[in-house]
């Protein structure tokens, strides 16, 4: 089992974390969690990080430069004499992160805010952006140029080829309510995202910024896993170890997150180990789903349950590789001192006597205390 671990850098005092096949950080916002994940995408791609800075015009030779380039503007400070990043036991230090990797990537990164990158229905190249957008959005906005500019690419959702058809219909139901994603031409010959419903005067085409908030986030956020599932003669993309996705529940209803996390079972299925940033309970009810599911040995076909899909064909083999996979969780929280620490609350336990177990990092307690309050009202009311 690999460990990322900070020390020091930032407000992230100690940050430890095991990565497990599927790996679940939760905390506060402002805990610094897509620090962390940016550094897992630096300790294994940093010269491919620093290959794409350098071919944008970027000056990478400057050790406090390039983690601004990194992180975004401004962090350059946040390296100081009492940092150190590790990976697997490998120290990382900024004027060695062009040597990390091979330069062909092993972490496909997919960021929070992903609708921000698809300006007027349209990605931006990476040398577009500037170094005030973190090194991890820019590539993900090139990922996206280069699908929407590709020959072919017109047809973005469904594509009957890409994805499953039990998976199309969970999406469309979910997010699209039958509506089509392409690349259509303006009136002004540009071409742009369009989302195209039917309606009793013909085809109606709308634009990306008159589509709900869900479906801005949820169609980057596809077209992005899109890039994990290849051809059907190949289940992943080969050199691709890792999928870092922050908050996929943005915007979503959670219908449309129990459809999201049914894809992450399909990329755990392809040999992917998958790590997500999230706010949302369904996330982590998911994690401890499979935890307990596979402690317990439970019969594949429960997983299929769950998320009510059919209980045959290749939902089959996605279920009983799910039962398979080691599932971590860790809690960035802020203590006393206004620094972040980590912990890890892996097992999740509604019946531990640690809250920060019990109460999944924070993200069931608000409710509880909600209930709580209820339940006190209800005991105090006046007999009639």
């Amino acid at each position: 089992m690999a460990t990322l671990r900070i020390r020091n850098f930032a407000h992230l005092a100690d940050v430890s974390i095991d990565l497990g096949d599927l790996t679940i950080l939760v905390g506060p916002q402002g805990t610094g969690k897509s620090l962390a994940l940016q550094w897992l995408k630096v300790a294994l791609d940093g010269k491919q990080i620093v290959s794409a800075l350098r071919d944008a015009g970027q000056n990478v030779s400057t050790p406090g430069f390039l983690i601004d380039l990194i992180f975004g503007v401004g962090m350059g400070p946040a390296w100081n004499g009492s940092t150190s990043v590790s990976f697997d036991k490998t120290r990382i230090r900024p004027q060695s992160i062009g040597k990390l990797g091979r330069g062909k990537e092993k972490v496909f990164f997919i960021p929070a805010h992903r609708a921000m990158l698809i300006s007027d229905g349209w990605a931006a190249p990476f040398q577009k952006l500037t170094a005030e957008t973190p090194v991890v959005a820019r590539l993900f906005s090139q990922n996206l140029f280069d699908r929407f500019s590709a020959r072919g690419g017109n047809e973005l959702f469904p594509l009957n080829r890409v994805l499953k058809e039990g998976y199309r219909k969970l999406i469309d139901d979910a997010v699209f309510h039958g509506g089509k994603v392409g690349v259509e031409e303006d009136s002004q010959h540009a071409k742009r995202l369009r989302l195209t419903h039917a309606s009793t005067h013909g085809p109606m085409q709308l634009p990306f910024m008159t589509w709900t908030a869900g479906q801005r986030e949820f169609t980057p956020l596809l077209l992005g896993l899109y890039h994990l599932l290849p051809s059907r003669r190949m289940l992943k993309q080969s050199d691709i170890q890792y999928v870092v996705i922050e908050e996929p529940e943005m915007g979503l209803h959670p219908q449309a997150v129990t459809v999201f996390m049914l894809l992450v079972l399909d990329l755990l299925w392809r040999g992917y180990k998958v790590v997500l940033s999230t706010h949302s309970p369904i996330v982590l009810t998911v994690g401890w789903m499979l935890r307990r599911m596979r402690e317990t040995r439970a019969r594949w076909q429960l997983v299929c349950d769950a998320f009510e899909v059919e209980k045959r064909g290749d939902l089959k083999k996605v279920a009983e590789a799910a039962l398979t996979k080691t599932v971590r969780t860790h809690f960035l929280k802020f203590e006393s001192d206004g620094r972040v620490y980590s912990k890890d609350v892996s097992t999740l336990d509604p019946d531990s006597e640690d809250e920060d177990i019990s109460g999944w990092g924070g993200l069931t307690g608000f409710t509880s205390r909600f209930g709580e309050a209820v339940r006190r009202a209800a005991n105090e009311e006046p007999s009639k």
